[in-house]
């Protein structure tokens, strides 16, 4: 008898810290992955901010109509969010989609909502004829 209420609270005592560590992690519903396709019918939206996440330099080279670049790896990623709204929408991209993953799992941390990551970035989007603008 003793061995099973040993058991029993080792069980109850581990869905707790499972419960618990789930409550720390980052809302999973706040991103959403989307295809150019779909990233090109949230931009059609009214309201949405469009956050470039690649260098200055690739910014330059070409980006999305009024895109605003924020650097993911540039070392203030999170201050150059910080004055943002987070309930507001937001489609962030990179070159290829793994910088707008990092970007996106920052900004989820952050509290961000509503947020959406293009699949393959912008040359996916090029690829499948997006315009992109010069500066």
């Amino acid at each position: 008898m003793q061995i099973r209420r040993g058991a029993a609270a080792v069980i109850v005592s581990a869905t707790m810290v499972i419960g618990g560590l789930a409550g720390c992690s980052t809302a999973p519903d706040a991103v959403t992955d989307v295809t150019v396709s779909d990233a090109a019918t949230v931009l059609a939206e009214p309201d949405v901010t469009v956050i470039d996440v690649r260098t200055a330099g690739e910014f330059a080279a070409g980006h999305l109509a009024d895109a605003v670049n924020i650097d993911v790896e540039g070392g203030a990623f999170e201050s150059g969010v910080a004055d943002l709204p987070k309930d507001a929408t937001y489609v962030v991209y990179c070159q290829s989609g793994n910088r707008s993953g990092v970007a996106t799992d920052t900004l989820a941390g952050l509290g961000f909502t509503d947020v959406y990551d293009v699949e393959g970035g912008i040359a996916a989007w090029q690829a499948e004829g997006g315009p992109v603008v010069l500066d």
